[in-house]
């Protein structure tokens, strides 16, 4: 069975800082996906590159979400040498919802407009800014907010951010 897609408007406060900056999104409303798999009823009917997102910490307490293209492999034990830290694990909830103010199953790039101390940095999937479009959660896992990576990457160097883009395929 396929699930029913409606579009709707993108949800404030993203719609604010897309509007102020020119950004073209269109924002679909879904049945709440907690992982990739649940999604696959209708990702297909959302073109482009569908994310998956990892909040991790590292050793010195450095928060990092990375954002890869949905069916990317990371190397968890490579991963801390393409980025520049030392060994990473998986964050908390309760610190995922302290810096990104979302909850597991909602991760998201956008949630960055939330981490408003500036503790997250945001690591981008170079195969997924190959896409023609990034769709992402807009901070809610019933919603996805469909924009180009270049959008992407000026909604978040608009927060202050310069996010690192890595090729997870070339571990």
């Amino acid at each position: 069975m396929t699930a029913a897609l409606k579009v709707i408007p993108t949800p404030d406060p993203l719609a604010e800082v897309f509007c102020r900056l020119g950004i073209e999104t269109v924002t679909y409303s879904h049945p709440p996906v907690f992982t990739v798999e649940e999604g696959k009823d209708f990702k297909h009917l959302i073109p482009g590159g569908h994310t998956k997102n990892l909040f991790l910490k590292d050793k010195k307490e450095q928060l990092w979400l990375i954002t890869a293209l949905w069916d990317t492999q990371i190397d968890l034990k490579g991963l801390p040498e393409k980025i520049g830290c030392g060994r990473i694990s998986f964050g908390s909830a309760e610190r995922l919802l302290d810096a990104l103010g979302v909850t597991p199953g909602s991760v998201t790039p956008l949630a960055v407009i939330n981490d408003t101390s500036r503790k997250v940095r945001p690591v981008l999937d170079a195969r997924l800014m190959a896409c023609e479009t990034v769709n992402c959660h807009p901070l809610l896992n019933d919603k996805t907010t469909c924009l180009s990576p270049k959008d992407l990457v000026r909604f978040m160097e608009d927060l202050g951010y310069s996010p690192l883009i890595v090729d997870f395929g070339a571990f």
